[in-house]
């Protein structure tokens, strides 16, 4: 597998992080970084990470790019992928957060790529592939989107629990830590809500996933609705998630969800009595925790559940990425 990430940001000095941590056998032939901010900076923020630590080999630069441990990572600087020669890359994963239009996620495409990966929502993509929930429509798209964090978190959920129990209606909450589209002080964004500091405020907003489990999954269009708070954490987000269920499952409903589940690598589970910190790094799309499931009669219910919404988001990453490359 030869793999370009565009954008060194979150999602892309996350899912290099984890591409380091696989077997040697299991990493990619070529791995190559294109972003616009300088080398040196890029290889700052991988070294010294808020959220994960720093990282556990040596860090540096060459005239070539990073030099990790005692692996070279070529590393370019082109705002526009169509002026590289991308013919031997297999797959470029999207990171940008720009790819909103045809004539940016295909730029990739015009320079030798296969494939496309974005890294979030984008119009522009072939298709929408949450994994767990509608990977059987992966079929040969050349640009994907894989969703959003919470869109993976609450899709494979919902999948499972409509083909066995049936879904009539539903509400979800994601409670969601805060992010860079966020202001660090009071500043102007398309939202007043958002205008607001994200470090020291619960701030109610919107949430895409509403409209992606609609085109993820559209035998739910309209069915269930949704809603953020986004809220004073660095890291690890949560669904809160109330459904309206077609056949009864009373008390059992725990019994139902591990059932369902059994042997997920994307919805996991969890019996103690955590808080978000405690799921940092869990790779899973979302990990539920049995104490805090509730039901009211014997067909509503309320699940709570876990999701790092950058860790698990970029394993699901790098999941597409071999699905995508092994076609």
């Amino acid at each position: 597998m030869r793999l370009v990430i565009n954008g060194f940001g979150r999602i892309g000095r996350t899912v290099l992080r984890q591409y380091l941590s696989l077997p040697v056998s299991e990493q990619p032939r070529t791995i190559w970084v294109n972003d616009i901010a300088p080398l040196e900076t890029c290889a700052y923020l991988f070294r010294y990470d808020s959220v994960f630590g720093p990282y556990r080999e040596t860090v540096t630069t060459s005239p070539d790019g990073l030099v990790i441990g005692d692996r070279s990572i070529r590393f370019t600087r082109e705002p526009d992928l169509s002026n590289l020669d991308l013919s031997d890359i297999d797959l470029v994963m999207e990171c940008t957060g720009k790819a909103q239009t045809r004539d940016i996620a295909e730029r990739g495409l015009k320079a030798g790529a296969r494939a496309i990966l974005i890294s979030g929502p984008s119009p522009a993509a072939d298709e929408t592939i949450v994994i767990g929930a509608n990977d059987e429509k992966l079929a040969d798209h050349t640009i994907v989107s894989n969703a959003s964090c919470t869109t993976n978190a609450l899709a494979p959920l919902l999948r499972g629990l409509h083909d066995e129990l049936g879904i009539e209606s539903g509400h979800m909450t994601t409670i969601h830590c805060y992010t860079g589209s966020q202001p660090m002080v009071d500043a102007p964004r398309d939202t007043l809500e958002r205008s607001r500091a994200g470090g020291v405020s619960m701030v109610p907003t919107t949430t895409s996933a509403t409209k992606l489990v609609g085109e993820v999954l559209p035998q739910l269009k309209g069915k269930v609705t949704g809603a953020a708070v986004r809220v004073p954490a660095i890291s690890v987000s949560a669904v809160d998630l109330v459904l309206t269920l077609s056949k009864p499952v009373s008390s059992q409903i725990n019994d139902a969800l591990q059932s369902i589940f059994a042997g997920s690598q994307i919805v996991g589970f969890t019996n103690d009595p955590v808080v978000s910190t405690d799921m940092r790094a869990r790779p899973e799309s979302l990990v539920i925790q049995l104490p805090e499931t509730q039901t009211c009669g014997d067909r509503q219910v309320r699940i709570f559940g876990w999701y790092d919404n950058e860790w698990g988001f970029s394993a699901r990453m790098l999941d597409m990425a071999k699905r995508m490359t092994s076609r």
